[in-house]
């Protein structure tokens, strides 16, 4: 078979990841924005809201801050997770593509565990200016000291006045350590849950001379999706906590709350022990599980809608 027709979908990849992370992240954000409060609160910043659960803050803010509270850095968010899956599923498809060039059987999960790190990575590179934004939009509450953002323009123009070019990459490190790893570790699961759950339909359809690809239904991927989900999450969030901590607006003397990431790691174990890692986990699964399955669910039946379009040109 000719490899230059896996080559023609690239864009259809692209395209396909670009919507279903449009759709997941506008369905999902006030829990984002719970999650990046509970992240950030060590409890040793007195203009940091505190919160008792995940219920109790998405009801204060609503009182305290109204919809633009729940919503905020929606546009940096929607942007952000528009590009990522649109460049992730891209680079991600690629990759698979070239380790599968003059290779009869399917890949083994080492080579889709190397797909998943190599996106992961160029992803990250692409959009860490976008998510510092998100973040920094996130915490602007009543209690902050400095004046807000009126937009990604503004907080980029701010950012670059006041912090240099250099602050558009604060939390670089754990964020590549964290798109790599969750990544990585979320596409495997994917991948080889993906193939079991076909092998096992496949040999039922062949009475009924189905294709195995068609086999997976809506319900399939919801399923593959949230599972790969909570386990890429329980390995990877320590390294959210610790990218948004980075992330944070300096005070107004200019100082930033954490130097470099080692010093994010000392300082949340010293005050906070393991448990700090983990802050804002149960806002985190509520958001991305059934997040994740709509995304998968949006990504394939877009892949296939865009394919079949294509066979019928």
């Amino acid at each position: 078979m000719s490899n230059t027709k896996p080559e023609q979908w690239q864009w259809e990849n692209a395209t396909a990841g670009a919507i279903a992370g449009f759709a997941t992240v506008t369905a999902t954000h006030p829990l984002d924005v719970v999650r990046t409060r509970f992240q950030v609160n060590d409890g040793r910043v007195p203009f940091v809201p505190s919160y008792k659960n995940t219920a109790h803050a998405i009801f204060t803010i609503a009182r305290s801050e109204g919809l633009r509270g729940l919503y905020a850095g929606l546009l940096p968010a929607v942007l952000g997770s528009t590009i990522s899956w649109g460049l992730y599923f891209y680079f991600y498809d690629k990759a698979k593509q070239r380790y599968a060039r003059n290779r009869e059987e399917k890949l083994s999960p080492g080579y889709h565990l190397a797909s998943a790190a190599e996106a992961g990575t160029l992803v990250c590179l692409c959009t860490n200016p976008v998510w510092l934004i998100k973040t920094r939009m996130q915490l602007q509450t009543p209690q902050h000291q400095a004046p807000p953002y009126n937009g990604i323009y503004d907080a980029f123009k701010t950012i670059t006045k006041e912090e240099g070019l250099r602050a558009l990459y604060r939390g670089i490190v754990p964020s590549l350590f964290l798109q790599v790893s969750h990544g990585a570790m979320q596409f495997t699961v994917y991948e080889e849950l993906r193939k079991v759950i076909v092998d096992l339909k496949s040999k039922e359809s062949k009475m009924h001379h189905q294709i195995p690809d068609k086999l997976l239904n809506s319900m399939d991927y919801a399923v593959l999706g949230a599972t790969s989900k909570v386990a890429a999450t329980l390995i990877s969030y320590p390294f959210q906590v610790l990218r948004a901590r980075l992330q944070q607006r300096p005070s107004v003397d200019g100082i930033p709350r954490y130097m470099d990431t080692w010093h994010v790691v000392k300082e949340t174990a010293r005050f906070e022990g393991v448990r700090g890692f983990y802050k804002g986990i149960t806002a985190n699964l509520l958001k991305n599980v059934p997040a994740s399955s709509v995304t998968f669910i949006v990504y394939e039946n877009v892949l296939k809608l865009l394919k079949s379009t294509r066979r019928n040109d």
